[in-house]
């Protein structure tokens, strides 16, 4: 078992990258927020999830063990899959995930592509009972607005990246309402 590996970036794609670790390179993939962060040749630690497969060994990196930890247990969800399991932690932050378990929000992860309403209130009944839900008092963690939900939409129709909107609408100052006023002020803080 893989479970920490140490080396450079080779090369980045949408969903992984080419981690060189002397004299091989290895294919990690991993979520969408990490890879926006990351730069060829930039120097990284991760914690690793390796699926074996009779035909195919795929590895899974993630910067932190927290993160890791709620893979595998998003993994532990009746027919999620690695795959699946990544798509949600590149569409959803950590927190919100937490956040969407603590407040039975199913809407939350329907926003990830492949999930459904059926299938995001399958995943937070599964999840309750095998996460530790930190209580969300309004302190450092606010909810996801229906208006900031279709400034995201918006913004990912424009060409935006889940990951770019999220933190643009994060970036709003809480005094600014009403999804025209919302989507100026985040493009405001995309644009150069």
């Amino acid at each position: 078992m893989i479970s920490r590996l140490r080396g450079r970036i080779e090369a980045l794609y949408e969903d992984r990258a080419v981690i060189d670790i002397g004299p091989l390179g290895l294919t990690v993939y991993a979520p969408a927020a990490q890879l926006a962060e990351w730069r060829v040749g930039d120097a990284v630690a991760l914690f690793t999830y390796l699926q074996v497969r009779e035909q195919e060994w795929t590895l899974f990196g993630f910067v932190s063990e927290e993160d890791l930890e709620l893979f595998q247990t998003l993994l532990g969800v009746s027919g999620v899959g690695p795959k699946l399991a990544l798509s949600i932690l590149s569409t959803l932050p950590p927190d919100t995930i937490r956040m969407a378990v603590a407040n039975d929000e199913p809407g939350l992860l329907t926003r990830v592509p492949g999930i459904g309403a059926k299938s995001a209130r399958k995943i937070l009944f599964h999840l309750k009972d095998k996460m530790s839900i930190p209580e969300y008092g309004g302190v450092g963690m606010a909810a996801i607005t229906d208006e900031d939900a279709e400034v995201i939409e918006a913004l990912t129709a424009l060409g935006y990246s889940v990951v770019e909107a999220q933190r643009a609408v994060q970036g709003i100052p809480k005094d600014i309402s009403g999804v025209e006023e919302r989507l100026r002020a985040a493009l405001a803080q995309l644009m150069p």
